[in-house]
């Protein structure tokens, strides 16, 4: 099946409708990776071996996040169907957080922590079975011209679902409410925006009107075409900076910065860095529409390089919290322009949902650096006090120059193959 050319003009859609599922899921990612996983595996496992196996949790979630949104985007183009993989995976996903949260609430040492792994990969089979369709939606509905904006939009409601799960898990842990409860917020704030998004998108999205135009790409000429492949390896490169830091910031804050709550300290940089996200992502994404991607990227990508590095000579929790702030003003501005640029760079409308899940993958797959930079974090602290922190943030900082360096090679003007 290959979509009609006219698509994004026929079945017009609110920016922020479209991005609601997106808020949903960034609030849902950020708690369970940030606050609550960090905190369940020191439970189950003690302190000296806390970044191993979160980084082995990580890695083993990234397994179903690799592997299934391209299938089930294949799956997506053959029906014509987006929104029932969404409703599905919605379901699966949130049963997921119901295991892991009763493992959490019920059960201890490593037995506890495989429950709590099953559970985990409930979340990511069903969180990823519904990101390929639905990533195909903005592609298919926005017009090229229009790209940045929603981009903007998408990652404005990203940072906002952000916002709003840092300040939710700041509140609880001054309350000190049981992990369940949190694990049930998680679970209601992905739920109403996602309904807000299935009941928003037109029914033709449902209904793709058979193309002959549009040509049949094999993954190996998806790959061929030079404007997906620069794409797909600077998402890489950006992704193993973010993963080789992000698992590990309440380990940080504890360690480094002396916090005696670190799960509160994360949740206070986590808002920093969503505010500084907040500032720049609607104007990235406007700007791109007008000057290119490209400058957008090389500003966001240095910034974000340079506060990894200054994190690590911070001399106090304020000097680190105005760095977060500025790595937020560089992952905003990267992601108002990362959606637009990844649509622009599909080369067939008959394969958006399985594109777009390829596409995926560079964001998903660097997750599995959380297993070796956890286990590089604890052989670095066991040599001397705070290496291993050295060691990780200084292996991000490279991965984000290296994206920068090669984002040069994305053309700003993708002519789609005929």
């Amino acid at each position: 099946m290959s979509l009609s050319a006219d698509r994004p003009a026929a079945v017009p859609i609110s920016p922020a409708v479209l991005s609601a599922f997106w808020f949903g899921t960034a609030f849902h990612w950020l708690v369970l990776l940030l606050i609550l996983m960090p905190g369940d595996v020191v439970k189950f496992v003690g302190e000296g071996q806390k970044g191993t196996y979160l980084g082995l949790l990580t890695a083993i979630g990234a397994v179903m996040a690799l592997v299934l949104p391209p299938l089930v985007g294949a799956h997506s183009d053959r029906t014509g169907k987006r929104i029932p993989y969404i409703r599905l995976g919605l379901g699966v996903n949130l049963a997921g957080l119901l295991v892991m949260a009763l493992a959490a609430a019920s059960l201890s040492g490593v037995a506890g922590f495989w429950v709590y792994v099953l559970g985990f990969l409930l979340v990511q089979f069903g969180n990823n079975y519904a990101t390929a369709p639905y990533s195909a939606l903005i592609p298919q509905l926005v017009p090229p011209e229009q790209r940045g904006r929603y981009s903007g939009v998408m990652a404005m409601l990203q940072a906002g679902g952000q916002l709003l799960g840092a300040v939710a898990a700041l509140v609880i842990g001054l309350l000190h409410l049981p992990g369940i409860a949190t694990y049930l917020l998680v679970g209601l704030v992905l739920l109403l925006p996602a309904l807000v998004t299935m009941r928003g998108v037109p029914a033709q999205a449902d209904r793709l009107v058979p193309s002959q135009s549009a040509p049949q790409l094999s993954v190996a000429q998806l790959f061929a075409h030079q404007p997906f492949l620069w794409v797909f390896l600077t998402r890489v490169l950006f992704a193993l900076g973010q993963y080789s830091v992000q698992p590990f910031l309440q380990y940080y804050n504890k360690d480094v910065m002396r916090q005696g709550d670190p799960a509160n300290a994360t949740s206070i940089m986590l808002a920093c860095i969503i505010v500084g996200s907040i500032a720049s992502a609607l104007i990235g994404g406007r700007i791109s529409d007008r000057t290119g991607r490209k400058p957008v990227i090389y500003v966001a990508g240095g910034l974000m390089a340079a506060v990894a590095l200054l994190l690590l000579f911070a001399p106090n929790f304020t000097a680190a919290l105005l760095l977060a702030l500025l790595f937020g003003l560089g992952f905003g501005a990267f992601t108002s322009v990362d959606w637009a640029l990844g649509s622009d760079a599909m080369p067939s409308e008959s394969s958006y949902a399985r594109d777009m899940g390829i596409w995926h993958v560079a964001f998903v797959a660097p997750q599995f650096v959380g297993a070796p930079q956890g286990r590089l974090l604890d052989w670095g602290n066991a040599q001397s006090p705070n290496l291993g922190y050295t060691l990780v943030f200084g292996i991000a900082a490279v991965f984000f120059v290296l994206g920068v360096i090669l984002v040069r090679n994305v053309p700003e003007k993708v002519h789609r193959p005929s």
